[in-house]
């Protein structure tokens, strides 16, 4: 029997507004909410992920986040 899918987690975000902008085109092209689509990733996060990528990206990320922050 399939999983019940129930949202029993809210909690309020920040995120920057390409990040939002991503998200709410990804939810729309998926037929999903956001909170939904939110779901889907962290649920698959290390199907969808390359490991090195992330890694990558993470870093460069870090680098520029007290820039980012001003």
């Amino acid at each position: 029997m399939p999983k019940r899918f129930r949202l029993t987690r809210r909690l309020p975000i920040a995120m920057t507004e390409d990040a939002y902008r991503r998200l709410k085109r990804f939810a729309g092209e998926a037929g999903l909410d956001e909170g939904e689509a939110l779901s889907f990733l962290f649920e698959n996060f290390d199907a969808i992920t390359d490991d090195e990528g992330l890694a990558h990206r993470l870093r460069q990320f870090n680098l520029e986040l007290e820039a980012r922050k001003r």
